[in-house]
């Protein structure tokens, strides 16, 4: 009689709490299907440089390979470069490695295409840019507690310059309250049903989006934003590459 009592009110509670009581069972999707084409002088892709002797998509994989929430790696790729993953695992150590697909022409259908793949078990899915090879376990864990809190959440930092908006060419239309700007970051996590309503919606309006929280939003969805420090850059022009090795510098010297 006491285990039907406890089963019946562990129903109930998934029901009122919408499962958010259970442990996340996260699946990272690692977007890596860029060309770098703003990388001038350079003859590797940005998420194949290297930052501090290691690649950047190695970075990012090992951050989310020690996240103990995270249960399965899944890497968008270019099709140029499936080769290169032939041995990534083994030769990183990356064990929660499950796939390696063909990344898209956008970062939409490459973030749609690795979370085809993503597992049935899976209560979230976290979408990242190689390029913000920079990002930390500790930072993955905190956008995951506001997910499993909220239904999605990003990384995002609060703007510290003043933002103009333009209408036409370099004539400013406004300036909104510097308060209120946030700048967006990866990963931005979301609860699967979120993740596939929110793709699934912008595919059938045919609305190009720059991130998959912008998805999300235009599907109705609310989004909490999660303050992860300015450390988090996206590797996109060759000056971002000095800038990372400084960051990684500060780094070793606060940590000692």
């Amino acid at each position: 009689m006491k285990v039907k009592k406890i089963k019946l009110l562990g129903s109930i509670l998934d029901l009122l709490c919408g499962k958010r009581f259970r442990k996340p069972r996260v699946s990272a999707v690692i977007l890596a299907a860029g060309s770098g084409s703003r990388m001038n002088g350079q003859n590797k892709t940005k998420q194949w440089l290297e930052i501090g002797g290691v690649p950047a998509v190695v970075r990012c994989a090992s951050a989310f390979q020690a996240c103990g929430a995270v249960k399965e790696i899944i890497i968008a790729a270019r099709e140029d470069e499936l080769p290169l993953y032939a041995d990534f695992a083994e030769i990183y150590g990356i064990s929660k490695l499950k796939a390696v697909v063909k990344g898209g022409n956008t970062r939409q259908t490459s973030a749609l295409e690795g979370f085809k793949r993503i597992s049935d078990k899976a209560t979230h899915v976290a979408v990242h840019d190689a390029a913000r090879c920079l990002v930390t376990t500790q930072m993955i864990k905190k956008v995951i507690d506001a997910a499993v809190a909220d239904g999605a959440a990003i990384a995002a930092c609060p703007s510290g310059d003043t933002v103009k908006i333009s209408v036409k060419n370099t004539l400013v239309s406004q300036t909104p309250e510097r308060s209120r700007v946030w700048i967006a970051q990866t990963p931005q996590i979301f609860e699967t049903e979120i993740y596939r309503a929110s793709a699934y919606t912008a595919l059938k309006d045919g609305s190009p989006v720059t991130d998959d929280a912008s998805m999300a939003e235009n599907a109705g969805f609310k989004v909490r934003l999660v303050d992860c420090g300015r450390e988090n850059i996206k590797i996109t022009e060759q000056i971002d590459l000095f800038i990372a090795e400084s960051i990684l510098r500060y780094r070793e010297e606060t940590e000692q």
